[in-house]
């Protein structure tokens, strides 16, 4: 299982910026292996964080190859102030289940 972590600073958006990230979002969904996303905010706020989850490596490169992401990419200083991506495998999941998550609960701790 594989993360990608997206860190960035929000520019200003446009309605061409919404139009690309719903379209986006729908191309990261619909890839065979995508499991779920979260978003997390710095405490200031002013740093973004969105994870999206992997069930394994080729379909991250499936959803990084798809023509709407390629030309957000292309685009990203129109929106964005900065950004960072953080590729991960992940290898171990677990908690109390008390909150739910897209990772395997790992009970062998």
């Amino acid at each position: 299982m594989y993360s990608a972590a997206f860190i960035f600073k929000p520019g200003t958006y446009d309605d061409e910026f919404h139009r690309l990230n719903g379209l986006i979002d729908e191309a990261a969904r619909s890839t065979e292996g995508y499991l779920g996303a979260e978003t997390w905010k710095s405490g200031d706020g002013k740093v973004l964080n969105a994870t999206y989850y992997w069930d394994n490596l080729d379909a991250l490169h499936s959803f990084s190859r798809n023509p709407h992401h390629l030309e957000a990419k292309k685009q990203y200083s129109k929106w964005y102030d900065g950004y960072h991506i953080v590729v991960s495998e992940i290898i171990r999941s677990y908690g109390d289940e008390t909150i739910p998550h897209f990772t395997p609960n790992d009970r062998n701790r």
